[in-house]
This record gives structure tokens, sequence and C-alpha cells, in this order.
């Protein structure tokens, strides 16, 4: 498990592009026959990928991070498919994963293992984790099934579909809320104008484009920004003090995870165009 100890909104202004994509970006995801876990001192989030090729793979604790005997001895995760049909086998209970189904695992949960339903077509799975002080029952949210919420419009270039997996009117949890976000074909922007949320951190994994293309993610005090160059299936955190917001050379989707304080999806405090710098 990789280890990521941040830095705060006033030293990262000295800080070089390097040094903050060491902090901050997550370019290690979706090995074959590999989990892969992120520990952050953010909200002490763990974010994660598992891709069962040949093998199915078994999601295990790490004592020296968790100090747990499993891995949701203490914790909530949720799951995403964005790769071809499998499943998530949780306590003996089996989750069928088509692409772009969403599973959400409770504290308590002592066995999760992953699978491929073909090992010439592997399932990819993205997950995300926060501590958990109660447990809520498990959940598997089919993507069919999820209503999205349509927002922009094409004259700003940000047309796109909001798919609310976890939140508190559809799934209980202790902290986690997470998503999907589809741009429309030749839309490139989203969440602008920005914003952060005090009360919370969010994790940003950006999928579905090509090998050339990139998405600038923006990063950083409102007054004082940075950006990342972020290719295909990789990710960042984001602390509650930074904005969050990507422009890109092509349409995309990403997946977004919260964690902290409130639940409320809505609980932003916007930046105006103004104010940003």
């Amino acid at each position: 498990m990789d280890i990521r100890f941040t830095t705060d909104k006033n030293s990262y202004k000295r800080m070089t592009t390097d040094e903050l994509k060491k902090l901050f970006l997550i370019d290690k995801l979706f090995v074959d026959d590999e989990i892969y876990m992120l520990y952050s001192d953010i909200d002490r989030s763990i974010t994660g990928s598992a891709v069962p090729k040949e093998k199915s793979l078994i999601l295990q604790s790490s004592k020296k991070e968790m100090a747990a005997d499993y891995f949701l001895e203490r914790r909530e995760m949720g799951i995403i498919n964005i790769g071809d049909a499998g499943k998530v086998i949780a306590d003996g209970t089996e989750y069928k994963m088509a692409q772009r189904d969403a599973l959400y695992l409770g504290k308590g949960i002592k066995s999760v293992e992953f699978f491929s339903n073909d090992k010439n077509n592997s399932a990819k799975f993205y997950f995300v984790s926060y501590p958990a002080h109660t447990q809520y029952p498990s959940a598997h949210i089919k993507f069919s099934e999820v209503e999205g919420t349509k927002l922009g419009n094409t004259k700003d270039a940000n047309k796109r579909i909001i798919y609310k997996y976890i939140q508190p009117k559809t799934v209980k949890t202790c902290q986690l809320v997470m998503g999907l976000t589809e741009l429309d074909e030749g839309q490139v922007w989203n969440t602008m104008p920005v914003h952060t949320h005090q009360r919370r951190s969010e994790v940003y994994m950006y999928f579905n484009l090509k090998e050339d293309a990139v998405v600038f993610h923006l990063f950083g005090e409102p007054n004082e920004t940075r950006h990342f160059a972020l290719r295909n299936q990789q990710a960042v955190l984001s602390p509650s003090w930074s904005i969050h917001s990507g422009v890109a050379t092509q349409s995309y989707t990403f997946i977004w995870a919260m964690g902290g304080e409130n639940q409320d999806f809505d609980d932003m405090d916007w930046v105006t165009m103004k104010d940003l710098n």
C-alpha cells in the first residue's frame, strides 16, 4: 500500500509540479492481476483498483496502516466497474457487476473477492474507502437503474450527465458519497465555475480518454491555482481547501468520491470567475 502525507494550503504554493504530483496524483491504477491501494492522510481515504484477469483477487488489510484484521473492519467502500463484466463476492454474497455498475460495502464485511467473467475481457474495479463508525447494509447499484441528472450546455462546452450512485437519498453510509459524470461528445469542461467544500475532501478519477488525450485538472486555492496534466485512468486527490475542476482535449468520464463531515451533494462554496487566479 502506498502512503501519502500531503501538504497544507500555504506550502503547496512553493512546490514544483513534480513535487505536487508525488503528493496528489495517482498514476498506478488498473494493473492486471493486482490490487493497488493508496492511503492518504486526507480524511484517511484509501483509493485503489483491482483487475482480476488470470485469477480472482482478494482484498486484504494492511496491518501497518490500518491495524485491522480485515479491510472493512472499521471502514466502508464504494466500488465501480469501468471494465467488462465481472463480479464481487462479499461474505458469500455474489454481486454481478456489469460495466459501470456500483457496489457499496459497509463496515464489518470480512471477505471481498473480485472476479472477471472473461480473462480476455477483464473487469476493472475502481474503489474508494473511508473510515466508518456504523454498519450499514451493502447495496448493489446498477448503472441501468440509476437516473442521471443533466447539467450544463453546449455553448459553454460543459453539457454532461451526473449519476449519483451512493448518496443519502439512495444508499445509507457513514460518510462516503460517490458517483460518475459523463460529458457529451465534444464537451470538455467539468465543474466550472469551480468550488471548494471545507466539510469534505474528494477524489477524481478520469477515464474514457484516448492515449494522446490530456485532462488539465485545476488544483489549489482560488486565488493561486495550479494544474495537473492527467492521462486515461489516472486519479487526483483533492483536499477540502482546493478547487477541483477539469478541461480536456476531448470528452471524457470521471468518477468522483467524497468523504468528510457533510454528505449533502450540493454543499459547495462557489468561486466566481473574477476571483480565479
